[in-house]
């Protein structure tokens, strides 16, 4: 009776241990399936994201679009006032290009990468639009929207680029869409709109991207 006993105890155990082991496995390989597709999508939306995007470059363009924003309201004409604001347009790129080529060798990213070319390519031809309408309203003497047009623009370019960024740059390009629609319905408010812009807006979303990111 008792060997009888002890034989279904015997038994008993190890019919739970061959339960247990055959409902833990699957569990097991689920988990670790799991893991490794997590790991295979992280990596693949780092392939496909321009993370060389520089902090401290927008923090600068930021600072030397306050100074222009300043500056230019002082003038007493609009061709002054537009001229202050191309020439900071020429500073503002040449420190983004600087600031970019540090970052992306610092990060170890190719400027020439696939997410590099699509952040360019959606990135140019709204600033190129910019350009265009700046001079086609220059000329029907619509001076008064430009502000409006270049932040709304801006905005568009941010926005599209920042589809191949970090979280921050198309939460930027939407500050400045709406900033750039404010703009062009209340003209007289435009270059307040744009030292909001160019120069608050980057001056904070910079310090966000090299706190999360990197400078």
């Amino acid at each position: 009776m008792n060997c009888s006993a002890s034989r279904h105890k015997v038994l008993d155990a190890a019919e739970y241990r061959h339960y247990s082991e055959a409902v833990i496995t699957p569990v097991s390989l689920e988990s670790r399936a799991a893991e490794n597709l997590r790991y295979i999508r992280e990596t693949i939306e780092r392939a496909n994201t321009f993370t060389a995007v520089p902090g401290w470059g927008g923090l600068w363009m930021g600072v030397t679009s306050i100074a222009a924003g300043v500056l230019a309201s002082r003038q007493a004409d609009f061709s002054g006032w537009l001229l202050i604001w191309l020439a900071e347009a020429s500073v503002a790129l040449t420190i983004g290009i600087v600031a970019l080529r540090l970052k992306a060798r610092a990060t170890g990213q190719v400027l020439w990468s696939r997410p590099a070319r699509k952040f360019a390519l959606a990135f140019a031809p709204p600033v190129a639009a910019a350009g265009v309408l700046t001079v086609a309203l220059w000329r029907a003497g619509a001076g008064a929207v430009i502000p409006g047009t270049w932040l709304a623009l801006y905005g568009v370019a941010v926005m599209g680029a920042g589809a191949f960024s970090v979280p921050a740059v198309p939460t930027m390009g939407v500050g400045f869409l709406v900033l750039g629609c404010i703009a062009l319905l209340l003209p007289s408010f435009g270059n307040l709109a744009l030292i909001c812009g160019f120069g608050v807006m980057h001056i904070v979303f910079g310090l966000i991207i090299t706190r999360r990111h990197g400078g």
